[in-house]
This record gives C-alpha cells, sequence and structure tokens, in this order.
C-alpha cells in the first residue's frame, strides 16, 4: 500500500490498483506504511460518462452502504461524496435523521441548498448508520437466525461495536420496548437510547 492525499495505490497480486478514500477513511490509515496489509470495501463506479473505472474504498461494510445511499441524493455523484465525507458517517447519519442541516454544511462541498436536499432524500432511512463507530473492533459473533442474534452481528460486524456494548445495547433496548420483533424494530430503538 502507498499512500496519497485522497487516495491509495494498493497491490493485489502482482496489479495495482488505485483507490479513492474518504478523509475519514483515511485518518483510520495514518499508521499505515508502505507495504502494510489493508483490508478496505470496495465501490466500483464506471459509467457511460466516466469510462475509467473508480474505485472508493472503506473500513465498515456499513459506511460503503450508507455510501450507496448518499449518492443517491440528486446532484451527489461519487466524486464528490468521496470529498464530502470529512466526518464520521454515523455522525452524518445522525445529522439526517435529526434533520440538521448545519452539521450537513460542514460536509465538503456541501451547501445549503444540497444539506435540504441530503435530509428531504435520506431522511427516516439512517437509523442503522448513525450507530456507526468510528473506530473498528476486529470481533464478531455468528449469524443466526434469530433477529436478536442478526442485529448484534450487525451492531459487532458491521458497525464497529465491541459484543459487551452491543449485548448491553439490545438487552437495554429490549428491555425498554418488550414489543420489538424485528431486527428493523430493534435497530430503531437502539439508535433512540442511543440519542436520549
Amino acid at each position: 500500500m502507498k499512500k496519497e492525499q485522497d487516495r491509495i495505490l494498493l497491490l493485489v497480486g502482482h496489479v495495482g490498483y488505485e483507490i479513492l478514500v474518504p478523509v475519514v477513511v483515511m485518518e483510520s490509515l495514518a499508521a499505515k506504511e508502505i507495504g502494510d496489509e489493508v483490508s478496505l470495501h470496495i465501490y466500483y463506479q464506471q459509467t457511460e460518462r466516466q469510462p475509467k473505472p473508480v474505485l472508493i474504498g472503506f473500513n465498515l461494510e456499513a459506511e460503503k452502504e450508507f455510501f450507496q445511499y448518499f449518492i443517491s441524493v440528486e446532484a451527489i455523484g461519487p466524486l464528490k461524496a468521496v470529498k464530502a465525507l470529512n466526518i464520521p458517517v454515523g455522525d452524518i447519519a445522525h445529522a439526517i435523521e435529526s434533520g440538521d442541516v448545519k452539521t450537513l454544511k460542514r460536509l465538503s462541498g456541501i451547501g445549503d441548498r444540497t444539506a435540504h436536499k441530503i435530509v428531504a432524500s435520506l431522511k427516516g432511512k439512517m437509523n442503522r448508520f448513525a450507530l456507526i463507530r468510528h473506530e473498528k473492533s476486529a470481533e464478531a459473533v455468528p449469524v443466526d437466525e434469530d433477529f436478536v442474534q442478526m442485529v448484534m452481528d450487525v451492531l459487532i460486524s458491521q458497525l464497529g461495536y465491541k459484543t459487551t456494548d452491543a449485548r448491553q445495547m439490545v438487552a437495554e433496548a429490549m428491555k425498554r420496548d418488550s414489543r420489538i420483533a424485528t431486527a428493523e424494530d430493534l435497530f430503531d430503538e437502539i439508535y433512540r437510547g442511543q440519542r436520549e
């Protein structure tokens, strides 16, 4: 791996790939040296208007999924979105859910009109992403068909929480609302509990 300002050169096999990375991802790679191994989740973009493929790297699968929602907003393409993600994804998602235009305007290249478009397009879809922790945990829990276990797995392997923290968040959410019967309801209740 070789780092530049907004991209890294990643050697896979004997082929070098130029991968754009948002500021928050680059910050997580700060301790890495040339030649160190890295693992990223890659978003691949190629269109008729932009035939040269663009690869964009993320630390977590959930960050990549958030990015796909983010670029669905009118006037935000992949290159603009990469530059815009200069604060943690969890903070951006929370700002969208709470209609916090002021925080969204802190994103590089995002003005008032675009910030309002982001809220209008994505509000109500960001609860899960608002739980993303900036640090990544290597711990993981096996997937189970039980919806509680599915939520635990997402919290740990995709959103970066420690097993003990995820278990506590789930337990507290279930205690607050014993009627929860789906993974989506559980995520919503965990999100509400984190923001109180």
